[in-house]
């Protein structure tokens, strides 16, 4: 039955590899064309919208996050160039801080995306001001904090462990981390916990002002009102979907995570689920703002218009 179990886990393992070597690729060439769509303007001298530089910078993260994931723990690559120390130590610090400020960029997209649609004087001047400023110094930030959160990373992680164990030749392929305390694991969760909640909170307040906004529309004559309406229904709902996408998988991870603690005979199995759900958000989340944008050429595949109801 040993090797039975032993097979079936290699089966399994190589079918993870292979399936977060296609969300890799997809994902990647999806952020890439969304990078590139959006620094475009650039080169005709136009200045970026304030949506278009948070999307870059979400693109820039979401392609770091892909590459950090794929290349230093595929199998294949592994074999060819052994894990060090220092390999170690630069992936999980380039992944942690490249996954903090996606984190941050989104929760940045949702609350501007939320900003927009309050009614006021402030509105007028946060989007019609020197908003585009303001969100390229904010998702600048996003970097910065992401790097000093994460200084201490490259002392809590070292190189694959000698375990002069010929059998266990996957030890050679995975990196260590110790000397996490509590402390720390509480701060991660609270650094996550404040941006999912004020995501969440603007998806929710989004959803309430559009279903208010829609109810008072349905007595008054809207003919002059009705693309702007529409555009807009449509942004909330790709940020809002954006957003749950984020939040489930965000919360997959976590019981991946706590499993990976508990069960120490499936490590290499969860760690390799871990992977696939870290890569699933980077993957998605350009797809999402591709094909719900009509700026887009192939959106024009999904670009149907509905009626505001």
């Amino acid at each position: 039955m040993s090797s039975q179990d032993e097979a079936m886990k290699t089966i399994e393992e190589v079918t993870l590899q292979i399936l977060l070597l296609c969300q890799c690729g997809i994902g990647t060439m999806a952020n890439i064309l969304l990078f590139v769509h959006n620094v475009s303007p650039v080169l005709t001298g136009c200045q970026l919208r304030p949506k278009q530089v948070i999307c870059t910078h979400m693109a820039m993260s979401s392609i770091l996050i892909l590459l950090m994931t794929l290349f230093p723990n595929n199998v294949l690559v592994a074999q060819r160039n052994p894990l060090n120390d220092l390999k170690c130590k630069l992936e999980y610090f380039l992944r942690m801080v490249a996954r903090s400020t996606n984190l941050c960029s989104t929760c940045i997209l949702s609350t501007y995306q939320f900003v927009t649609l309050v009614p006021g004087n402030f509105t007028e001047l946060m989007v019609r001001g020197r908003s585009p400023k303001a969100i390229r110094y904010f998702c600048c930030s996003c970097w910065l904090f992401g790097a000093l959160y994460n200084v201490y990373i490259p002392m809590k992680v070292s190189g694959p462990q000698n375990t002069h164990n010929k059998t266990d030749i996957k030890s050679k392929w995975v990196c260590f981390t110790s000397g996490f305390s509590v402390g720390i694991i509480f701060l991660w969760f609270a650094h996550d916990a404040i941006f999912i909640s004020i995501m969440v909170w603007t998806s929710v307040s989004m959803v309430l002002l559009l279903y208010r906004h829609c109810q008072r529309l349905q007595y008054t004559f809207r003919s002059h009102q009705d693309n702007r309406g529409y555009a807009e229904t449509r942004a909330v709902h790709s940020i809002v979907m954006l957003v749950v996408t984020f939040v489930s998988f965000y919360l997959l991870h976590c019981i991946c995570f706590i499993l990976h603690i508990f069960f120490i005979d499936s490590r290499l199995w969860l760690r390799h689920v871990g992977e696939v759900l870290t890569s699933s958000f980077p993957t998605i989340s350009p797809l999402l703002l591709i094909f719900r944008d009509p700026s887009y050429p192939c959106s024009l595949i999904l670009n149907y218009r509905k009626p505001v109801i």
